[in-house]
């Protein structure tokens, strides 16, 4: 039995959108708003129970999906509202910088990356929030940006480096993990900052390197 070639057009379009400079990105960053808003929505409303169980534990190494989950999850309405400011702007950075698909899959990979690096460090116990998985896409947005754009573009990625590696030295993670800052409930996690900043680096770099023996696979 073949399969009408017409069902597969629609995923064809979508794959050739999805490979526009900008799309797949702004695409990423609308699937964490959209995560997290459904989250906060559902779980504050109906069922306290859901972002205790997407929250990353350190005592639950087995639970795979808390490193994808943890993300969606906010402790407050200004947590939240914080976080999807920043995904608002980063998801406009990366279509005014036209970053290719391959950005926006070094910033996927980042994203389960960020939580898991956590267990390398003594602190948090527990942790939720966009915030680890936006400096991942800080970092990969740099790298590309000074690597692979042209002009201003370059110049945008450098400050947005520099931005994000000064904000690193000031939270100075290694120091103090976790930070008690006024106006906020709960402490606030820098070492995931710290997490995302590496984790989206290493994998903005490990795909950039991939890039060359990929185009020449392809001859």
């Amino acid at each position: 039995m073949t399969r009408p070639r017409g069902l597969a057009r629609p995923q064809r379009r979508l794959a050739a959108s999805l490979r526009r400079p900008g799309r797949a990105w702004t695409a990423l960053a609308a699937l964490l708003l959209l995560g997290a808003l459904a989250v906060a929505a559902f779980g504050w409303r109906h069922d306290a129970g859901l972002p205790q169980a997407l929250a990353w534990r350190r005592d639950a190494p087995l639970d795979a999906w808390r490193l994808w989950g943890a993300a969606f999850v906010h402790f407050d309405a200004r947590h939240l509202a914080f976080n999807a400011a920043g995904t608002l702007l980063l998801g406009a950075l990366g279509a005014a910088a036209a970053l290719p698909a391959r950005a926006a899959l070094a910033w996927a990979l980042a994203w389960p990356l960020t939580q898991a690096a956590l267990w390398l460090a003594a602190e948090p116990a527990v942790y939720a929030g966009l915030s680890g998985v936006l400096h991942a896409g800080a970092a990969v947005a740099a790298v590309f940006t000074v690597t692979q754009g042209r002009g201003a573009q370059r110049l945008l990625g450098a400050v947005l480096g520099l931005a994000l590696l000064a904000k690193l030295l000031r939270e100075q993670a290694w120091v103090e993990p976790l930070r008690t800052q006024a106006g906020w409930d709960f402490p606030l996690a820098v070492v995931a900052h710290a997490s995302g900043a590496l984790c989206g680096t290493l994998a903005a770099a490990a795909l950039l390197a991939s890039q060359p023996a990929a185009a020449a696979r392809g001859r």
